[in-house]
């Protein structure tokens, strides 16, 4: 039987402060659970126009499924945040790009017409779950070499990047660093960065009660000597350390999808407008190069060039990586363009939350620049894969004829 799509649309995406992993970070003993479960009830708060027996369907996202990130995290999260009993819900895992699957699985739920509005996010302890806990590897992965060992470390895997881009030097990563936390700053400076922080209550054992309001992870006065002198646990003489990566993070997220004609029904804002998405497998030992792939792939479905996209909100995971998507779409290293707010070099990385944080930022920065028609989220995933999803700024003047901010002469084709 012939079907006609439905248009998706992004109503709203909030995320908790992200936490340092480990006992000195504020959530050293707050559950997971109670992260991701705090999103969905503001992301209720913030919208009464919608009626929580509306939600159809709860997406959540952990790497690490197990304690209380297991369970079925979708469900018993729904329960646990007031949804309805007969709200369903399930858990998705697709490493660090897991929220950005359970956003593209629930959008597409909708556009068949299985949902009308649904729930994505994700949520991940690190401190309490460190990325492989209780993981048994197939000896076979090892013993037939159907990937190299490094596959399996995702640091040396940005290594390995390097050594495959020489001209992706030290420096130059270390130089992208700075630039992601001087640009988060400015971000929460300006008030661009904070207001989808929802409030956490924490607990600890000897510290007492908190509450979590602003991000841990940042180092705002960092400076390129400071990066210079730190050490490359990966490798000796190395490339990838600690500042121009993603730290080991706590925190969760959480979005609204809806169809568009249910978000006009219920009266909810529709901040973006899903155009395609595309997740491309890679090299394991070289995963940083995944986002390349996957966006190719995208553009070529959607009918779109890479100059067509306006706005890019990057998955930083490493320096490195960022750079290789950069040098091979010709983009220089600081495109306004790019991570306007600053990424997860300075906000943090807690694995399965942050493909709803890129989408959040980018849908605040469609809200800024009307200019502009069409943006991306892109992310490499962990055992060589890629993610990319094209969004469309309701918010655009003049349609076709949108162009970026960096320049007039780009004019995106019609989708």
């Amino acid at each position: 039987m012939p079907r006609t799509l439905r248009e998706v649309v992004f109503v709203d995406g909030v995320r908790t402060p992200f936490g340092r992993a480990g006992e000195k970070g504020m959530y050293a003993q707050t559950r997971a659970d109670d992260l991701v479960i705090a999103c969905i009830r503001e992301l209720l708060r913030r919208h009464p126009e919608l009626p929580p027996e509306r939600v159809d369907e709860v997406a959540l996202a952990a790497t690490t499924q197990i304690g209380d990130q297991g369970l079925t995290l979708g469900r018993v999260a729904a329960l646990l945040a007031g949804l309805p009993r007969t709200t369903p819900g399930f858990s998705i895992d697709r490493m660090c790009a897991g929220a950005m699957t359970a956003v593209t699985t629930t959008a597409s739920e909708i556009a068949v017409g299985a949902c009308d509005v649904t729930v994505a996010g994700g949520v991940e302890h690190m401190g309490r779950h460190p990325m492989g806990e209780g993981v048994d590897p197939n000896p076979r992965i090892l013993a037939e070499k159907l990937v190299d060992p490094s596959a399996l470390v995702m640091g040396e895997t940005a290594e390995n990047l390097h050594d495959r881009f020489p001209h992706l030097s030290r420096e130059r990563a270390d130089r992208f660093a700075l630039a992601s936390q001087r640009k988060l700053r400015r971000a929460q400076e300006s008030g661009q960065v904070g207001p989808e922080l929802v409030p956490v209550a924490t607990w600890h054992a000897e510290r007492g009660w908190g509450l979590a309001t602003v991000d841990e992870p940042p180092r705002p006065d960092t400076t390129l000597e400071d990066l210079a002198g730190l050490r490359t646990p990966f490798r000796p003489h190395g490339r990838v350390t600690a500042g121009n990566s993603a730290g080991l993070n706590d925190g969760a997220t959480a979005c609204l999808l809806a169809a568009e004609d249910t978000a006009r029904e219920l009266g909810l804002p529709a901040r973006m407008r899903l155009v395609g998405y595309a997740f491309a497998g890679v090299d394991p030992e070289v995963m940083g190069v995944g986002p390349i792939p996957a966006t190719e792939k995208v553009l070529r479905r959607t009918g779109l060039s890479i100059a067509d996209i306006g706005l890019f909100e990057l998955h930083e995971a490493f320096a490195v990586q960022v750079l290789a998507f950069l040098d091979h779409f010709g983009l220089p290293d600081d495109d306004e363009r790019v991570n306007a707010y600053g990424g997860a070099i300075a906000v943090g990385h807690p694995l399965a939350s942050s493909g709803v944080r890129l989408m959040t930022q980018l849908a605040r920065q469609f809200e800024e620049h009307p200019e502009v028609r069409y943006g991306l989220t892109a992310m490499c995933v962990g055992i060589g894969m890629g993610g990319a999803v094209v969004w469309e700024n309701p918010h655009a003047l003049g349609g076709p004829a949108a162009t970026s901010p960096a320049t007039s002469a780009r004019s995106p084709k019609e989708s």
